[in-house]
C-alpha cells in the first residue's frame, strides 16, 4: 500500500493514512482468484479481495486483449480487468461533506487494471 500513486502527493498521503488504507499497519491489498469462467462476451474472474484485513468476494470482468510472442521469444497475454466494490464493505469509512452538502468520497469504487502475463518455461 505504500506504493499508491495518484499523481497527487497530498491525496496519496491521505490514502496511506489510517483514514483509508492504513499502509503502516496493512502493507498489502490482496486479490486471490478462485474461479475463472467464460461469460457471454468476455470472461469473469471470481476471487477474494482483502483490504485492511477484511476479505470480501469479488467478481471482475476480464477481456483478453491478445496473445503475442515478443522479439525475445516469450509468449505474452494482455488483459483488461474491470469491476466495482463497495468501499464501506472493505472497512473504508472515512468521508467528508462539502460546503454544498455533497459527499467527498463515493461508496462505489471502480476497479480497472491492465495486466500483462508472461508464459513461464
Amino acid at each position: 500500500m505504500a506504493s499508491i500513486s495518484t499523481n497527487n502527493e497530498q491525496r496519496d498521503t491521505h490514502l496511506k493514512s489510517p483514514d483509508f488504507f492504513d499502509a503502516a499497519n496493512h502493507s498489502q491489498l490482496r486479490f486471490v482468484g478462485k474461479k475463472f469462467e467464460k461469460g457471454h462476451s468476455n470472461y469473469q474472474l471470481h476471487g477474494d479481495l482483502t483490504i485492511r484485513d477484511i476479505t470480501r468476494p469479488v467478481t471482475v470482468q476480464v477481456e483478453l486483449g491478445g496473445i503475442v510472442v515478443d522479439p525475445y521469444g516469450r509468449t505474452k497475454a494482455g488483459f483488461t480487468v474491470e469491476g466495482k466494490i463497495s468501499r464501506k464493505e472493505c472497512g473504508l469509512m472515512w468521508n467528508a461533506v462539502t460546503e454544498a452538502g455533497s459527499v467527498v468520497v463515493s461508496d462505489e469504487i471502480k476497479l480497472h487494471a491492465e495486466v500483462q502475463l508472461v508464459k513461464q518455461a
